[in-house]
């Protein structure tokens, strides 16, 4: 059974929260849609690699060479097992974006032909963008998106039609901007009535919502482990085995063959058909930590804590609304995860926060690399609170003070 813990006590495993900022101020970390903090039970897995087993996997048959090579492909097993996967269904890459580029290149210019439809939606982060567009200009397919409303809720009415000669549905899980959750319950199955291929972009799905691939019916799950109190630089794609055994490598090179002669290769077998080159060995490792402490708090919990958090972040700032505060995105808690996007009055969310910054409150400000969202809504840019597992009212509370001080400093 999982033990419920109060944020103030999850917060005490992150060594860098305990720290003071060079003002003097208490961290307040508001920023984990960005990068999220990391806990002891992460960097001691990561000191551990570095002081004790560092060595290159699937090659030496020394002992330390056999611990890094045993624990490596146990983390796999670990992360397949979070995600309700197989472990070969499960690909070592450097992040999300590396991820959906390996579909666009390895999948993508085998099966998309042109005239073919690539549906997307208005919400997309560049990474869920930028690879589809080039991946239309390669093919001469076409892009398409699902519109979203003015609070950032994807409008649904007309999805059959906007997916008639969809070869593939790429859709992000959460949005990085608003927090708003997709309603993949509603858009799969039409997706796959109408056949086509399907990924989601997880980066901000995973860290907050429960995952289970085979029940979402998805074909490609991307995701990084930064965002999930994993390090940087390690991320994951999850992709369905017969889609992965019929797909080329996307790089080539030493430890993704079986056999190399002068002019011919034999490939390895998945999920190391896809690996090419040294694997990020540590990260890997350092991820699968990561998921044993989510496990252990247990996803559920942490959903229910940020829609909880949200709904007093929400009641909380609500009297500033009258000051200028502009909150976007959808207010119900349900249909948002650990988000908060707004701006104030006439004050540039950088300098927002800026002022925020001077009382050790870390938020994110600019376009969030959603460019084309920012341009539809009309914003220059939003200030973007996120919150996560670390995060009680008390961080709430310093985040309505810092926008106080900001309308005193700009005569709001």
């Amino acid at each position: 059974m999982i033990a419920v813990r109060s944020p103030e006590a999850i917060a005490a495993d992150f060594p860098i929260l305990s720290h003071p900022t060079s003002r003097g101020k208490r961290l307040v970390y508001l920023d984990s849609a960005a990068t999220s903090q990391k806990p002891q039970s992460v960097i001691d897995t990561l000191v551990t690699y570095y002081t004790q087993y560092n060595a290159n996997i699937h090659r030496g048959v020394y002992e330390i060479a056999a611990r890094a090579t045993e624990t490596f492909e146990a983390a796999r097993v670990t992360v397949a097992r979070f995600i309700n996967a197989d472990y070969r269904e499960v690909i070592w890459t450097r992040n999300a974006t590396e991820a959906i580029n390996l579909v666009g290149y390895s999948w993508g210019l085998q099966n998309v032909r042109p005239g073919d439809v690539i549906l997307t939606s208005q919400l997309e982060h560049h990474s869920n963008l930028v690879p589809w567009q080039l991946l239309a200009e390669k093919t001469g397919a076409t892009l398409r998106f699902i519109p979203a409303d003015d609070r950032g809720v994807l409008q649904l009415d007309h999805l059959d039609r906007l997916l008639e000669g969809a070869k593939l549905l790429a859709i992000s899980h959460v949005s990085n901007t608003l927090g708003t959750i997709t309603p993949l319950d509603r858009i799969v199955p039409a997706a796959r009535a109408a056949g086509a291929t399907i990924l989601v972009d997880g980066a901000q799905g995973i860290p907050h919502l429960p995952v289970d691939v085979k029940a979402l019916d998805v074909d490609f799950y991307a995701f990084s482990g930064h965002k999930m109190l994993g390090p940087t630089g390690i991320g994951v794609l999850y992709g369905r085995r017969a889609l992965l055994e019929a797909m080329p490598p996307f790089l080539a090179g030493g430890d993704m063959i079986r056999k190399v002669e002068y002019e011919h290769t034999e490939f390895n077998e998945l999920p190391w058909k896809f690996e090419a080159g040294t694997s990020n060995i540590a990260d890997a490792i350092g991820l699968a930590a990561a998921v044993d402490y989510l496990s252990n708090l247990g996803m559920d919990w942490v959903r229910a804590h940020e829609r909880e958090l949200l709904a007093y972040a929400l009641e909380r700032l609500a009297p500033l609304e009258s000051r200028g505060l502009a909150i976007y995105g959808p207010k119900d808690p349900a249909l948002v995860s650990g988000v908060l996007s707004f701006n104030f009055a006439d004050v540039h969310a950088h300098d927002l926060a800026s002022i925020l910054d001077t009382e050790g409150i870390c938020i994110r400000a600019g376009h969030h690399c959603t460019m084309p969202l920012m341009e539809k809504m009309g914003w220059p840019a939003t200030a973007r609170a996120s919150f996560y597992v670390y995060n009680s009212h008390d961080d709430v509370d310093a985040l309505a003070a810092g926008i106080e001080k900001a309308a005193r400093v700009f005569k709001v």
